[in-house]
């Protein structure tokens, strides 16, 4: 069996204490770790859409990728959210015109009440840190901060869609390091997903925390060692 990574629990950083702390935003900032995709597919069940996991997710990435390609610039999150289901409704072809609203602001609240708690943590961070986001997105990121009020604790703000460059590559984390005027070594990124976040980030040779929904299911990180969390507020213990 392979080796767990050590949890914030029982382990703090073994590195030198980072200049500034990135996040992913989806799954990160907005949940416990736990995706987007997999966040919404109890809703549209409890919403009696009854569809395999498969296709849902089939739906899910078709209606995703149409969203990133017409970089919605302006577009709120609400907005957002609303495309989003919209579009995977469609494809599952569901007919139901309150069911799109429905499970958008059912999601949307969940999101922002989320997003409130994390707030008062960030704050607390940022008195030591710089932060930052880096996620792929759809061109509104920056929209979303402010909306959300994430904005005024980010020093830099970086979403695929106006980059270029989605994560795993390299280059999306080099943006921000760019931004911040810091080295890898300087920074460390918390995310909620393997083969983009962890990886993308190891292949900068910047340092990261792993989000995941429970920590005492095994897990095998992308670098020995790494350290996993089950919540941002778990990073109390290992930065401050």
């Amino acid at each position: 069996m392979a080796a767990r990574p050590e949890t914030i629990g029982s382990s703090r950083l073994s590195y030198k204490p980072p200049k500034a702390v990135l996040f992913d935003f989806g799954g990160t900032l907005d949940a416990d770790g736990v995706s987007w995709k997999d966040r919404f597919y109890p809703l549209y069940l409890a919403e009696h859409v009854n569809v395999d996991r498969d296709r849902y997710d089939l739906a899910f990435y078709a209606a995703d990728d149409t969203l990133v390609a017409k970089r919605l610039t302006g577009t709120s999150l609400r907005e957002i959210l609303l495309l989003q289901v919209s579009g995977v409704l469609e494809e599952l072809e569901v007919h139901d015109p309150g069911l799109a609203p429905r499970l958008c602001d059912r999601f949307l609240k969940d999101t922002l009440d989320k997003i409130r708690t994390n707030v008062r943590f960030l704050q607390e961070l940022s008195r030591r840190f710089q932060l930052g986001i880096v996620s792929n997105f759809y061109g509104n990121l920056k929209r979303v901060c402010r909306e959300t009020g994430l904005a005024p604790l980010m020093s830099v703000v970086v979403d695929s869609a106006c980059v270029g460059f989605t994560k795993p590559d390299p280059r999306i984390f080099q943006a921000a390091l760019t931004g911040l005027r810091l080295d890898p070594s300087e920074a460390v990124f918390v995310g909620d997903s393997l083969p983009r976040d962890m990886e993308g980030a190891r292949r900068l040779g910047m340092h990261h925390i792993w989000l995941v929904p429970d920590a005492s299911v095994p897990h095998v990180p992308c670098c020995p060692g790494d350290l996993m969390i089950e919540s941002l507020m778990d990073l109390r213990e290992a930065l401050l």
